[in-house]
């Protein structure tokens, strides 16, 4: 069914890169975070599931990935410093720019620890060029963590 006729979706279920005790995430690793976002602030309810090693005290170990359009891409990479990271364009095999499902670069940017994820995202998508950003503040309801111990949590966001 095309996206059109639906008008809520009731549940999604997804990974994450990086995830911090309030439940904020990092995605994108795999590319795909503009449309991993659409379909997480449409949904009634989000469930991630990771393993223990995806669990860290503040986001930022993973870099930070933020979908930008490749018209004057190196400009939006110069606001990108701006904000204190160091922004770097994702590559594919080959050594080719990685291009996304809607056409667009990632900029892989590597902050540090981000204190605020809320602030940053807010910063990041006031920038023109940028599409998006892999920062998924306050979406989680639910997250589910595999042990190496083999044991499986689950808690509803705090």
């Amino acid at each position: 069914m095309p996206f059109a006729g639906v008008d809520e979706i009731d549940m999604t279920i997804d990974g994450a890169d990086e995830v911090d005790a309030c439940f904020n995430l990092i995605k994108g690793g795999g590319g795909a975070l503009l449309r991993e976002k659409i379909l997480a602030a449409n949904s009634r309810k989000l469930v991630i599931i990771v393993d223990e090693t995806k669990q860290v005290g503040r986001l930022g170990k993973f870099p930070l990935p933020v979908e930008i359009i490749p018209f004057a891409a190196q400009l939006t990479l110069r606001q990108l410093r701006k904000l204190g990271c160091d922004p770097e364009i994702r590559t594919a095999a080959g050594g080719q720019n990685f291009i996304t499902d809607n056409g667009n670069l990632i900029a892989d940017c590597r902050f540090g620890a981000i204190s605020d994820p809320k602030e940053t995202s807010l910063a990041l998508n006031r920038i023109p060029g940028v599409v998006e950003n892999g920062l998924f503040c306050a979406m989680t309801d639910t997250l589910i963590v595999g042990h190496a111990d083999g044991r499986v949590t689950a808690a509803d966001r705090p």
